[in-house]
């Protein structure tokens, strides 16, 4: 009788998503309190205990190709833990986040940070340490610089009615039969 299974520590969810210099990933786990997390060249480790349930959570991830351990950028907050690691080799996208060619169904794809290999946005990734410079190209999340001017949204009903001669809204509305 085998009771390892029955023993075994869950891994906490974990998204990522990557540039051609850069991976970002991030483990969800609220509420974690002085998680233990180790950065090598080929793996992250990964103990902590949170979660509504306040239960323990190990993983060990074996990453696709090394990263430089030592440009970490590492922000923990009340729900989750973000990690920028700084890939060893720039160059091409890796096809995936970890060495094995398997699905973990705590491993998902980080969507909201997801962006592919051929868009040429001129999103930089010079500098990844610099959060609030990257905050700034994020203006639509209301990071627009101190100096830059608020959209006025009046301006736009004006540039309608020059374009069509006249404001819609204006108009007469038919008799109902």
């Amino acid at each position: 009788m085998v009771l390892t299974n029955y023993f075994r520590i869950t891994p906490p969810p974990v998204v990522w998503a990557q540039r051609s210099s850069i991976l970002y990933v991030t483990i969800c786990l609220e509420d974690c309190k002085d998680p233990t997390i180790k950065i090598e060249p080929e793996k992250i480790y990964f103990k902590g205990t949170g979660g509504t349930e306040k239960k323990d959570h190990e993983v060990t991830i074996n990453l696709y190709k090394e990263i430089d351990p030592d440009k970490t950028v590492q922000n923990t907050k009340g729900r989750l833990i973000e990690m920028i690691l700084t890939k060893k080799e720039e160059g091409p996208y890796w096809p995936r986040l970890v060495k094995e060619n398997k699905k973990y169904h705590w491993l998902k794809n980080d969507f909201n940070k997801w962006k592919d290999e051929d868009d040429t946005d001129n999103e930089s990734d010079e500098n990844p340490r610099d959060l609030e410079s990257m905050m700034k190209t994020m203006s639509y999340l209301g990071g627009a610089g101190a100096g830059d001017a608020k959209p006025n949204f009046d301006d736009l009903d004006d540039m309608a009615d020059d374009a069509d001669g006249a404001d819609s809204d204006d108009d007469e509305m038919p008799d109902l039969e």
